[in-house]
């Protein structure tokens, strides 16, 4: 999405930050968010902020786990241990 928002390619780095919001990149949602705040006519409009934010959570849920969860837990856990 930055390369071809920065080729002027407008419309199709809207669309790269829409697609990757989906997959859980943060990043890319943030980009999304700001180009609907920015009111940037006939880019993104209020349903394909919605579907990204949709899509965006549904990724975000799709690798939370009991066992990540815990494996976080014993990563910070040994971490403070060290100091």
């Amino acid at each position: 999405g930055c390369f071809e928002g920065q080729r002027g390619q407008h419309d199709r780095a809207t669309k790269h930050w829409i697609v990757a919001a989906k997959l859980g990149f943060e990043k890319s949602l943030e980009c999304v968010m700001d180009r609907y705040k920015a009111g940037l006519i006939g880019l993104i409009s209020k349903e394909d902020l919605a579907s990204a934010l949709r899509g965006h959570q549904a990724a975000i849920d799709a690798t939370k786990s009991l066992q990540r969860d815990e494996a976080e837990a014993a990563v910070y856990y040994n971490n403070y241990k060290r100091k």
